[in-house]
């Protein structure tokens, strides 16, 4: 590695912006190259970011020497494809959530990574902020006894337009792999994976999930209340329900900036805040990982992404949604 770990930003939206907007926090951080399918986007962005190449192809970022690890910030639909691309070409890759449209394209994305000796990470960046860790040692340090229950949501009010992603079955739109995914993590980040899964959901005229309700059954007997639309809204917040007591997460809980904890006669609030938007400390595990020589890291673990990802599967089945190509 050269002192600086060189970052390839793949895709020109909105969160490629906001993640190379944090990445300028991290001294140790250089994008040096963006790619899309056309060059009049990827310009503007380096014009925009001062990247000092831009790419009109996918496969010209990948085979850029210079670049130690790409960022793939492409709509769902095309995960899977732009990190494969990569790995193959021996880039170490940060892969934005939800991983991939299926369980199936996740697992041979992270056998690519595995057989190759290459870094593979879902940019899930909510296990990465601070508040999310505190939580998690609080939890196993037994500060609200076992945990029974879990009640987390995220909702926007939209509208959104027929054309727009969100609701595109191309793009593997629908509230579910964009919104429902950050839910569904934080539940089995805690209780683990469900042993029961019951959803259901309204869908829009295009057939992708709207709202959906989603209730785990877990080990011990603990239970995950969900849900998660892109026409409903609703304050973006979480409770991890103990036998001692209760952990609220401050609002957005996917990266909330501070915890609170509830017990029968006493309130202890703890202030975590994150850098930045927040996806800063996901890039800074990542560059840990490269200089450890770390192909996979263990706060965002290859199974625990696999998980997930089985998890909005059967969640799909349930409320038939799928997607072309399935």
């Amino acid at each position: 590695m050269t002192d600086k770990i060189r970052w390839g930003v793949l895709a020109t939206g909105g969160i490629a912006a906001t993640f190379t907007r944090d990445l300028a926090t991290l001294p140790d951080a250089e994008v040096v190259a963006v790619g899309s399918r056309s060059i009049e986007s990827a310009a503007g962005f380096a014009d925009r970011f001062d990247i000092p190449r831009a790419y009109g192809s996918w496969a010209e970022l990948a085979a850029d020497e210079a670049v130690d690890v790409v960022y793939v910030a492409t709509p769902h639909n095309a995960h899977y494809e732009a990190a494969k691309l990569c790995l193959a070409a021996g880039k170490a890759v940060l892969c934005e959530k939800a991983f991939t449209v299926n369980l199936a394209q996740a697992r041979e994305l992270v056998d690519l990574a595995r057989s190759t000796g290459t870094f593979l990470m879902e940019a899930m960046w909510m296990r990465t902020i601070p508040a999310i860790r505190r939580m998690s040692e609080l939890i196993a340090d037994g500060a609200i006894g076992e945990v029974r229950m879990i009640s987390a949501h995220f909702g926007l009010l939209g509208p959104f337009e027929p054309e727009h992603r969100l609701r595109s079955p191309e793009l593997a739109g629908g509230a579910l792999l964009d919104l429902g995914v950050y839910p569904v993590a934080l539940a089995q980040l805690v209780l683990g994976r469900p042993t029961s899964i019951t959803a259901t959901a309204r869908l829009t005229p295009e057939g992708v999930d709207e709202t959906t309700g989603m209730l785990f059954g877990h080990d011990g007997g603990a239970v995950a209340n969900l849900s998660c639309s892109i026409a409903a809204g609703a304050p973006m917040t979480a409770l991890i329900g103990g036998s001692t007591g209760w952990i609220d997460l401050g609002e957005p809980f996917f990266r909330p900036k501070s915890l609170v904890i509830n017990r029968r006669d006493s309130v202890e609030t703890f202030d975590v805040p994150h850098t930045g938007h927040g996806m800063v400390h996901e890039a800074a595990e990542v560059m840990r990982c490269l200089r450890a020589g770390e192909i996979e890291s263990p706060m965002v673990p290859w199974q625990s992404t696999l998980d997930v990802m089985a998890t909005l599967d059967e969640v799909r089945r349930q409320i038939g949604v799928a997607y072309p190509g399935e």
